[in-house]
């Protein structure tokens, strides 16, 4: 199954296939999000306005209902009680001083007189339909298209005033298709003052009280707080409008995703070409043997002397650029070109310092190994056969794995097991940045741990980073293992990791990465003045 899902993988990772997917793609999710952005944008701003259109009717509401209060004080002030001349004038009195009283009455002692005596709007007289701890409220229905009726009446003793319909409808000015609606606090009864009665109740209802806007899938429902009275006054909106508020919001995001979606495709495809460049172009560097090797000397702490270098891959193109192992390293660990880099890292080390290695039993030359080196079981074979072809001894080559090597520590152990056997050294490089836990370290089949540069650059420095070493070097010794410091720069770092007890290391200190020909200068030197001094 692994192999035509590998082939369709191969197929699609071409630069106008991934563009394409990676434009849809993040078209899509750019569209989506700036859909689900406009969305909240657009309800946002619909509780908002909602809000907003509540205060305000409340403010009217309020002014309203003052009026309303206000006229009736003034005519329970006045002496009167009768229907007489001075009582219809003092009706009248109160209806003109009051912008929303439609009509004041008197009604008492089988007597009824109004502010408008021939067109009274009161209708006859029935139980008010909310009784209040001051107040009594009649209301007509919403559905009448007179606008001069009284809508809403409050009466207190002898008097009513009322308010009418076109007077409420100036006042809170509603939307199409919104409700008015007078709840009364006590046995929960709904009476519409303006608009078409609503389906009662709602999802949902009672809403909060402090969260007056109560938001269903078709309504909005704002209640007006009202705490010092026994009713509720309720504004009920239809979502009519959301899907076209948020159509309106989205529309100018469209142009944004797309023109975004477009720019993923182009650094896509861009990307996807260097890399499908520089995979090949690696290949033909392999088969050109354009890769050079650089050896970074490791040096005995102790006795300063060379006892062998770690070789280091560099990929120098015929323009004389030079290419970051950190790019093409990844790139062939992804694309198996890894395995390729490794058998010709080892042979070039082999052409180059072969003779060397035989002439100085006491060197060794340090290979990285790649993880998909250590899973597989091949490297011990071709190591076998390329030492044989040039005679050199197999405790002159040793392997370095990473951590992160070590994902299958079974595969790893067998691999490390059989390169142990044939007489290498191993050693695990960047030790302590990685995941390898102590009991993973005491079966591992190695010989030697070598300190991360980020360890050894805090000695000195950094109190809290700064004992990581001297463990490291302490647990190795617990383990009988020996221990290679990497980055050393200083020669205080060199003096401590010495007296902590590190055996060598490697480092701009003592040596950048050489050439094959300034390495073997090195040895040389090193030679000479050991025979001078005896």
């Amino acid at each position: 199954m692994a192999h035509p899902l590998a082939r369709l993988g191969r197929a699609v990772y071409h630069p106008w296939p991934m563009a394409l997917l990676a434009g849809l793609s993040s078209a899509l999710v750019l569209l989506g999000a700036s859909l689900l952005l406009a969305s909240v944008q657009a309800q946002r701003a619909e509780s908002a306005e909602m809000n907003a259109r509540g205060e305000r009717f409340l403010q009217r509401i309020e002014q309203l209902f003052g009026q309303l209060r206000e006229g009736l004080d003034q005519l329970e002030a006045q002496p009167l009680r009768g229907c007489d001349a001075a009582m219809v004038e003092a009706l009248r009195q109160v209806s003109f001083t009051h912008r929303f009283i439609y009509e004041a009455a008197f009604i008492g002692g089988g007597q009824h007189c109004s502010s408008w005596p021939r067109r009274s709007s009161l209708g006859d007289e029935r139980p008010p339909d909310i009784h209040g701890t001051r107040h009594q409220y009649w209301l007509n229905t919403s559905a009448e298209r007179d606008d001069n009726l009284a809508a809403l009446v409050i009466g207190r003793g002898y008097f009513r005033v009322s308010t009418s319909r076109g007077h409420l409808a100036d006042a809170v000015d509603l939307a199409p298709g919104s409700s008015l609606l007078l709840v009364a606090k006590s046995d929960g009864q709904v009476l519409p003052l303006l608009g078409p009665p609503p389906a009662w109740p709602p999802k949902g209802w009672p809403s909060a009280e402090d969260q007056p806007l109560l938001i269903s899938d078709e309504q909005l429902i704002y209640t007006m707080p009202r705490p010092a009275q026994n009713y509720q006054l309720v504004l009920l909106a239809p979502r009519a409008g959301l899907r076209q508020r948020i159509s309106d919001s989205w529309q100018p995001l469209v142009p944004a995703s797309l023109l975004l979606a477009t720019l993923v495709g182009t650094l896509m495809f861009l990307q996807v070409r260097q890399r499908q460049s520089l995979t090949g172009n690696l290949a033909g560097a392999l088969r050109r043997r354009e890769l050079r090797v650089r050896y970074q000397p490791i040096i005995d702490l102790h006795s300063r002397r060379c006892v062998g270098a770690e070789a280091l891959v560099r990929w120098r193109r015929p323009d004389g650029s030079l290419t970051n192992p950190d790019l093409f390293i990844p790139l062939a660990e992804s694309t198996g070109q890894i395995r390729l880099i490794t058998d010709y890292v080892l042979e070039v080390v082999l052409e180059q310092l072969g003779d060397l290695l035989r002439d100085n039993p006491q060197l060794y030359i340090s290979i990285n190994l790649a993880p998909c080196d250590v899973t597989h079981s091949r490297i011990a074979a071709v190591a076998a056969r390329l030492l044989q072809r040039f005679e050199v001894a197999p405790q002159q080559i040793a392997f370095e794995i990473t951590e992160r090597g070590m994902i299958d520590v079974q595969a790893a152990c067998h691999t490390l097991a059989e390169l142990r056997a044939q007489g290498h050294k191993v050693l695990i490089d960047d030790f302590g940045t990685g995941y390898c836990s102590l009991a993973y370290l005491q079966a591992l089949p190695v010989d030697c741990l070598k300190i991360d540069k980020t360890f050894v650059d805090t000695l000195g420095h950094d109190a809290a980073s700064s004992g990581v070493a001297p463990h490291i070097i302490r647990m190795a010794h617990a383990l009988e293992l020996q221990v290679v410091a990497e980055g050393i720069e200083l020669d205080a770092q060199a003096l401590l990791l010495a007296s902590e007890g590190a055996h060598s290391g490697q480092g701009w200190l003592f040596d950048r990465p050489l050439t094959a020909k300034k390495f073997r200068e090195r040895v040389a030197l090193q030679t000479r003045l050991a025979y001078a001094v005896t």
